[in-house]
């Protein structure tokens, strides 16, 4: 959820409501019908009045209601930052409201087509963002000093140009470095690399990114092709959340100017170096990355280009947009509707999976929320399942669809909405603190007794593998076994976990970040 954006701006003009009122009475009509009390709020923030708010047509002018109070004009400009150049704001506090306006009608569109389907918050409050029935935004320039000041600011670091250097009105320094240094807050949530380069990709070239720990917290630095893209990054995201009420981002520039990355792997990555070594030995020929290279599968930031649909991280509650997944190139001869849950249920819990009738080497999967959706995403897209490179992509699909009775005789969809097999129905679960991408090695738990070392190497070696280690955990009811490859070690998961060991014993099969 947004947090309040702290930019390190100061502003010393102060304008009272007064002058506000004068600034803009065209728009007194338009904010009357809006200023009685709220009415029932749906998901996206909008309420009953929602069928007369989608008669005005699109403007590049956007009206923007029920902001929480004290709300600055930077909290507003954010929300519309990521769509185009923001061109003017007027802000109406005593009615908790503000107009925005953008470059171009297109921007626009894209702006309010984005928080149709995500809620857009700040400071963690709902707020609804409609078209304006005005075409363009005029103010009183010397009355609306505050709010032209942030533009201003902003404008120059859109522009790449110094902003003012009055002291009186801005301190806004030019961005020292296109490098980021990022720490993760309340992280319940694994972040990864591919993660990071997702949204941060929005507001221009990422180059490098170096993944650490230290002092017990999650870091990564981060290199953009350009310093005015770090700066447009940390205007816009420091503050905010990667996923719902978790993961909060802390931005600040880092001293060094450039990174130097030896390995591509899950730690560290060079986009510009993709045959940089694994450091395991192998060459970085696999793609390891989410979306590709920069250029890839989602536009970068650009004036009216916006966020595409994929977005991980929202303004409006860091949630991505959809539970459901698209899992492309399967191999249709070997997956079904279970392993399919099975592996996906790694990450979050499966309610649904579709095979598609006319393309049976792809499948809908519909997970409990937008996070494990993302997650599972993040974890196993670009993996090799039975012999082909698993594509995993973020759905249009809101739900997975259950075919009526007796029309799926081929048995392509299946409801585990109700499976005893979910890891992460119950709250605190110790399997959040244990979600790891695919490995060689994995980890076992609720092993019977009397089961041994050459029972357990049998039993995954007659799955189609070979065990390359094994070992047992002190009290013997877990245990490490290492496989010869990730691709070996996902086949082996998605076909013994909860496997019956009799006496009431199902093996669990999870991936381990440990190595024998």
């Amino acid at each position: 959820m947004l947090q309040c954006l702290r930019c390190n701006v100061y502003i010393a003009v102060q304008t009272s409501q007064d002058e506000y009122s004068m600034m803009f009475n065209r728009g007194s009509e338009e904010l009357n019908i809006y200023s009685s009390s709220p009415t029932s709020m749906t998901a996206n923030g909008s309420d009953t009045k929602k069928q007369r708010l989608d008669e005005s047509p699109p403007s590049r002018v956007l009206h923007i209601r029920k902001l929480p109070n004290e709300v600055s004009e930077t909290e507003v400009i954010a929300l519309g930052l990521p769509f185009g150049k923001v061109t003017n704001i007027l802000m109406l506090k005593g009615k908790n409201q503000a107009f925005l306006e953008l470059g171009t009608e297109e921007a626009a569109i894209t702006m309010v087509n984005y928080y149709t389907a995500v809620t857009p918050q700040v400071r963690n409050t709902p707020v609804f963002i409609q078209y304006s029935n005005h075409k363009e935004l005029k103010t009183d320039s010397a009355l609306n000093q505050r709010a032209q000041a942030v533009l201003q600011a902003v404008s120059a670091v859109q522009d790449g140009s110094s902003p003012s250097s009055d002291p009186g009105v801005l301190d806004l320094a030019p961005p020292p470095s296109p490098v980021l240094r990022i720490i993760i807050d309340n992280m319940f949530y694994p972040v990864t690399l591919d993660v990071l380069q997702q949204i941060f990709s929005k507001f221009g070239t990422v180059m490098k990114i170096i993944t650490f720990t230290k002092n017990n917290q999650f870091q990564a630095l981060l290199q953009f092709s350009d310093p005015v893209n770090a700066q447009q990054a940390k205007l816009s995201l420091d503050g905010q959340n990667i996923y719902n009420s978790c993961c909060t981002l802390r931005i600040d520039f880092s001293k060094l100017v450039n990174l130097n990355v030896k390995y591509n792997n899950d730690k560290s990555r060079d986009y510009t170096r993709p045959d940089l070594p694994t450091g395991d030995g192998e060459s970085a020929n696999k793609d390891h990355s989410l979306l590709g290279t920069p250029s890839g599968a989602l536009a970068s930031y650009s004036s009216g280009g916006g966020y595409s649909n994929s977005l991980s991280l929202s303004q409006g509650g860091g949630a991505i947009m959809s539970g459901v997944l698209l899992a492309s190139n399967l191999n249709e001869e070997m997956v079904t509707p279970q392993s399919i849950f099975t592996l996906f249920g790694v990450y979050g819990d499966v309610q649904r999976v579709k095979i598609l009738y006319n393309k049976k080497d792809s499948a809908l999967i519909q997970l409990s929320d937008g996070n494990q959706a993302q997650l599972a995403m993040s974890h196993l897209n670009g993996q090799k399942v039975f012999g082909k490179v698993m594509r995993v992509t973020l759905s249009k699909h809101q739900t997975v669809a259950l075919p009526r009775e007796g029309l799926d005789d081929q048995l392509l969809t299946k409801d585990f909405s109700g499976s005893p097999l979910h890891r992460f129905k119950k709250p605190g679960s110790k399997n959040f603190q244990n979600i790891f991408p695919p490995s060689a090695t994995l980890h076992l738990s609720n092993v019977r007794d009397g089961v041994g070392e050459d029972d357990l190497r049998l039993l995954f070696s007659n799955s189609g593998g070979t065990v390359k280690g094994f070992k047992f955990f002190q009290d013997r009811k877990m245990a490490l076994i290492q496989m010869t490859s990730v691709e070996e070690a996902i086949q082996t998961l998605m076909e013994l976990h909860n496997y019956d060991m009799g006496g009431n014993h199902h093996l669990k099969v999870s991936f381990s970040k440990s190595t024998i």
